[in-house]
């Protein structure tokens, strides 16, 4: 075990299913699209680079999601949608209704006993109001010291934190799943990292990390963390 540390938390497949929701919606609107010509494959090929583009300007959420969709059909149709097909867009997107959420095995449990030994806080990239809302929805939230939803969970964003809770980097750690937002700019910022791989990470949040980074622990479940912390 480990004297006391600050454990930095990511939220969205981390603590709950997220991206899982995500790609059902997907499924729905390829398959709602039944384009003449291209297959499921290359149409999230080019979802992928709207969703690119727009997290740079637009940042994250469903509302996000939505314009991704849109954007999708009318660069595939070359031609805006009609009324009635944005009406069938929202509505497939109407399943991303975060008023509950789907925990991972004991996350509460195992916040609870590292609790009693660390300073925990959640760092989450995307819209305030929506993320919040999920972790009111989720009853996790007494066990985190502090709550921060940045637009972007880059170097700069792990520096400012930094900064702000006056961390010492070699004691804190951020936990999650995704190489590009939780691992690699943690370790930039002087961190140490915990990797918990999910089986439906984004893949925008997919990065290849340095094998050799002593830095990284990785753990196969998040009920594992009791085992190191």
């Amino acid at each position: 075990m480990q004297s006391m540390s600050t454990l930095v938390f990511d939220a969205d497949d981390t603590l709950w299913e997220n991206n899982i929701l995500f790609i059902r919606v997907v499924d729905d609107f390829l398959a709602w699209l039944a384009h003449p010509t291209l297959d499921h494959a290359a149409i999230r090929a080019v979802l992928n680079d709207v969703e690119r583009a727009n997290a740079k300007t637009h940042g994250y959420g469903s509302r996000v999601f939505l314009r991704n969709l849109a954007d999708c059909f009318e660069r595939l149709n070359e031609r805006p949608a009609t009324e009635a097909e944005r009406r069938e867009i929202e509505r497939l997107a109407a399943a991303l209704v975060f008023d509950q959420v789907e925990l991972m095995p004991e996350v509460a449990a195992t916040l609870a006993d590292l609790g009693a030994r660390h300073e925990l806080a959640l760092l989450t990239k995307g819209d305030d109001a929506e993320q919040r809302r999920k972790l009111a929805a989720s009853g996790l939230a007494a066990h985190f010291g502090s709550v921060h939803v940045v637009r972007e969970k880059d170097l700069a964003a792990y520096l400012a934190l930094t900064s702000e809770l006056r961390l010492d980097p070699a004691t804190t750690w951020m936990i999650g799943n995704s190489p590009k937002s939780d691992i690699i700019p943690a370790r930039q910022a002087g961190w140490n990292a915990v990797f918990i791989p999910h089986p439906h990470t984004w893949e925008l949040e997919h990065a290849a990390l340095d094998p050799a980074d002593t830095g990284v622990l990785q753990l196969p479940s998040f009920t594992a963390l009791r085992g190191h912390f």
